[in-house]
């Protein structure tokens, strides 16, 4: 006799139980030690006032010396045919100014080259070249990118069949550590190693002035394109005295960005998380990255529910088949349209919820696989009036979805522009589903409400599913009220279909419940 569809061995759930509950053990600590390292990050120990002379390793800033900011151009930063661009003399680290210089580009850089910036900081009235405690930071003032072009609804998007061309980054930011911050010898941050430069002057010993070119200010729409006609262009230099704690906040978020290149970001998504980045302070950042971290467990506790929740199931009864196969159809959509604009870290999680989807609906239709083992498909009575519902209702739905997208379809191809007919269709197909994603849960709702039962879901997963959608809508909405440029994307939009699936859940839960103990109650007093 053939075994059951839905039948699974006796200890494998114990095992995955155990093993969910390692995994967000795991993730917990590693929380708690962000958490730990954050705190240090806020709270750097100073030297004790009387271990200044033995143990401290005190600012070269200190001594107030007269210091000069010079900042030369290159092709190659290797302190060889530098040529000055600005010279700030005296030049004093506390202050903030602001200067614009005309650059001139040599023939290198016109013909689709790239231009450095090399900033010293050195003393007055000495070459920076023969200053032993100088310091000098280096910075890209060009950047290759495809070129712009004027997409539909003018929009200005970058196309990436154009080959990429230089771009000139019309502004510098400098920013020094001002701060008279004496360090331990044995306490020095590890993210700040690698700026610290240390010199000794007989028992004094003091670390040079702390330098750094702000990544995060320039966006790419400042840029400028560079043809072989243009031989200056304008260059705003800016500097200001920061504390230790701004450094160290800058610092690590340039390490951000670096992290979030290295894993394929696009310089687009780039640019939109730096001008978050920049517009905030370091209180919103902690909670945007604590909103993160619980979105991040929902979805994990959702996930692992609905695994675990769907290997139990022995009968498909009460489960809408139509609303498997949309959700699945529909994720896969997703997953295509962002195979090629996103990095891996967004496809990664969607590509796994596309497998567990496609993993259902492998079991709800009862599907047998070669590698698997035969079973028996015969349906039971419950099953049957189950699959009768959800005919009806997808029926039913049809008549309102289809003359919707096809009509959609007609009219993107008509009046917007689409870069092929595949394009237009994985268009159309991703806008069906941001769109009307919602409405493929309404089989689900029907057969709940004709068999008059919601037992046969997941409460626990509806939970997690809307708490985390609903975290993200309340962000949204936050900062489409906090921001000129911001909008409510149709992703976002989609957001509100496990919300509102959970809404009327509950409500059916609560009638059929009530029902139920009013039923008994009858039957008690009979």
């Amino acid at each position: 006799m053939f075994p059951s569809c839905c039948s699974k061995p006796a200890n494998s759930g114990g095992k995955r139980s155990s093993m969910a509950k390692l995994v967000l053990g795991v993730f917990l600590v590693y929380m708690a030690h962000t958490a730990w390292l954050l705190y240090g990050f806020l709270n750097t120990k100073s030297c004790d006032e009387g271990r200044r002379e033995e143990g401290c390793i005190t600012s070269y800033l200190s001594a107030r010396p007269r210091l000069q900011l010079s900042v030369f151009t290159c092709l190659v930063p290797d302190n060889s045919q530098l040529n000055l661009a600005l010279r700030i003399d005296p030049f004093d680290p506390h202050s903030t100014f602001e200067r614009k210089v005309n650059v001139p580009l040599p023939e290198e850089t016109r013909a689709n080259g790239s231009l450095y910036a090399v900033v010293y900081v050195h003393k007055a009235s000495v070459s920076p070249l023969e200053d032993n405690r100088e310091v000098h930071h280096a910075a890209l003032l060009t950047t290759h990118i495809s070129p712009v072009t004027e997409g539909h609804r003018e929009t200005k998007k970058r196309s990436k069949l154009k080959h990429p061309v230089s771009h000139w980054r019309p502004r510098l930011s400098v920013t020094m550590m001002s701060e008279d911050f004496t360090f331990t010898k044995g306490g020095l941050p590890s993210d700040m190693r690698r700026f610290i430069r240390i010199s000794q002057e007989g028992r004094r010993i003091f670390y040079l002035p702390l330098l750094l070119i702000d990544e995060l200010s320039f966006r790419m729409r400042d840029l400028m394109e560079i043809n072989r006609s243009t031989t200056h262009l304008p260059l705003t230099v800016s500097y200001e005295g920061i504390s230790l704690r701004k450094f160290r906040f800058w610092v690590h978020l340039q390490d951000v960005v670096y992290s979030l290149r290295q894993f394929g970001f696009s310089e687009e998504y780039i640019d939109e998380i730096k001008g978050t980045l920049v517009g905030s302070n370091l209180y919103l950042l902690v909670l945007t990255a604590l909103i993160t971290t619980l979105q991040l467990i929902c979805e994990f506790l959702a996930l692992k529910n609905d695994i675990s929740s769907w290997r139990k199931k022995k009968s498909m009864a009460g489960m809408s088949r139509k609303s498997v196969l949309w959700r699945s159809l529909g994720i896969l959509v997703i997953f295509l349209h962002l195979l090629g604009e996103t990095s891996l870290l967004v496809l990664v999680p969607v590509g796994l919820a596309a497998c567990v989807e496609v993993w259902k609906v492998l079991k709800v239709f009862r599907i047998n696989l070669p590698w698997r083992r035969p079973c028996v498909n015969k349906l039971d009575e419950e099953e049957r009036r189950t699959l009768e519902f959800d005919t009806q209702a997808s029926t039913y739905l049809s008549y309102l979805i289809y003359p919707l997208c096809i009509s959609g379809a007609i009219f993107s191809l008509a009046y917007l522009r689409q870069k092929s007919y595949f394009s237009w269709m994985l268009n159309s197909l991703v806008t069906g589903v941001y769109a009307f994603g919602f409405l493929s849960t309404a089989p689900q709702l029907f057969i709940n409400h004709k068999l008059r039962s919601v037992s046969h879901l997941q409460g626990a997963v509806l939970m997690y599913r809307g708490m985390n959608t609903l975290i993200s809508d309340l962000c949204s909405c936050a900062s489409t009220f906090s921001s000129s440029e911001a909008f409510l994307s149709s992703h976002q939009l989609s957001c509100f279909r496990d919300e509102l699936f959970f809404f009327i859940y509950l409500y059916q839960r609560r009638r059929f419940a009530s029902k139920v103990r009013t039923h008994g109650k009858k039957v008690k007093t009979q």
